[in-house]
């Protein structure tokens, strides 16, 4: 159901990077690491090369075409790249299928200072490759909820699109408006706790990839709340939940989206 990146020494992963123009990576990857209470950031998180190469090579190896992000960052240029990627070999490949948003990327984001931090790289990226970038951004606050009885938070606004791979890395647990009985995620012991996925489940197609960064206690809300067959990993090497939903094929279709996954 899902292919995973073979492993590859370091100096493979910076030729990588190197080959894509993106050797300013390299360096930044190498700033300090953050202390253990400091979760409170004013600056964006220092790239993770490891981390970043298999996020694309999930999306590519997998033949995805349209992501949305929970949050932005570093991995937001990299799904940019690995859908221009699919895009310049699956163009014409996709027009029989039911995706009216091919390739694209919906970035959501809660906080306006990282998104055009994220906006102004890819901008950069797109500017220096001379392509075409197919990316929405959207902002939207996120407030304290509760999904069956339990307290979580939700964006007010989504995209308005069906992915095939979702990474949930947002929203910032700090900047969430409200609370419930008092109670929210604004505390250095609280954790992110999204219930956006769950919220859209039954307009997911089978097929569909989620990869949470990290966030064990939204990963567990979510697998013990998701209704429909999905899959569960959890990579601890990597420190990823990972979900595949493997119902019945919906139809005709979605059959030819899981064809399109699988043909060599």
């Amino acid at each position: 159901m899902i292919k995973f990146p073979k492993k590859i020494n370091d100096n493979k992963i910076k030729k990588f990077f190197l080959s894509n123009n993106l050797d300013n990576l390299i360096s930044l990857s190498k700033s300090p690491d953050l202390k253990t209470n400091q979760l409170k950031l004013d600056s964006p998180f220092k790239p993770d090369l490891r981390d970043l190469y298999r996020l694309y090579q999930l999306v590519v190896l997998n033949k995805r075409t349209t992501i949305l992000e929970f949050g932005s960052g570093w991995s937001s240029l990299i799904f940019a790249l690995a859908l221009l990627e699919l895009k310049k070999k699956f163009k014409y490949k996709v027009s029989n299928l039911r995706r009216n948003n091919p390739f694209e990327l919906f970035v959501l984001e809660n906080d306006k200072k990282f998104l055009n931090i994220s906006k102004k790289r890819i901008d950069n990226y797109f500017e220096l490759i001379k392509d075409k970038k197919n990316i929405h951004y959207c902002f939207s606050s996120v407030n304290m909820t509760s999904y069956n009885d339990k307290i979580a938070t939700e964006y007010n606004k989504m995209p308005m699109c069906n992915p095939d791979f979702i990474y949930l890395d947002g929203p910032d647990q700090f900047n969430i408006k409200g609370s419930i009985n008092n109670f929210s995620t604004r505390h250095n012991d609280m954790m992110p706790m999204v219930c956006d996925i769950l919220k859209i489940e039954y307009f997911l197609t089978p097929g569909t990839i989620i990869v949470v960064d990290g966030r064990s206690a939204n990963s567990k809300f979510m697998k013990d709340n998701f209704k429909r067959n999905w899959i569960y990993k959890n990579d601890k090497k990597f420190d990823q939940h990972i979900f595949i939903l493997n119902d019945p094929v919906l139809g005709k279709y979605n059959k030819r989206q899981l064809e399109f996954y699988n043909k060599k």
